[in-house]
């Protein structure tokens, strides 16, 4: 069992930076892979990227790569999304997510955090 708690979220406008953290705790987390998704409102929920669970793999989905940064911290349980130049189209939830299995882009993810809210003026 995994719980994961998001934290980060906020206002900001076009062109500034976020970094949205996820918190893991109640397993070994080295042995999980994780990702973010994102859900906008009456939206499918998207995948935006992932790490291996030894942070050497990552994958972003196209409309984020050179803006977005995915890294962990596997001495402190955590992941983090490093969201630059953000855009009002990256308004949406953002969740993260484990599994023992890493799984590109699919949302087939064992374990979920309650979500953090990014909303991007413009």
């Amino acid at each position: 069992q995994v719980q994961l708690v998001e934290s980060g979220g906020g206002l900001v406008q076009a062109g500034d930076s976020l970094r949205l953290s996820c918190a893991a705790s109640g397993s070994t987390f080295s042995s999980y892979n994780m990702a973010w998704f994102r859900q906008a409102p009456g939206k499918e929920r998207e995948f935006v990227a992932a790490i291996n669970w030894g942070g050497y793999r990552t994958f972003y989905r196209e409309s984020v790569k050179g803006r977005f940064t995915i890294s962990r911290d596997n001495a402190k349980n955590t992941v983090y999304l490093q969201m630059n130049s953000l855009k009002p189209e990256d308004t949406a939830v953002y969740y993260c997510a484990a599994d023992q299995r890493l799984r590109v882009p699919t949302d087939d993810y064992a374990y979920w955090g309650q979500g953090t809210q990014v909303t991007v003026s413009s």
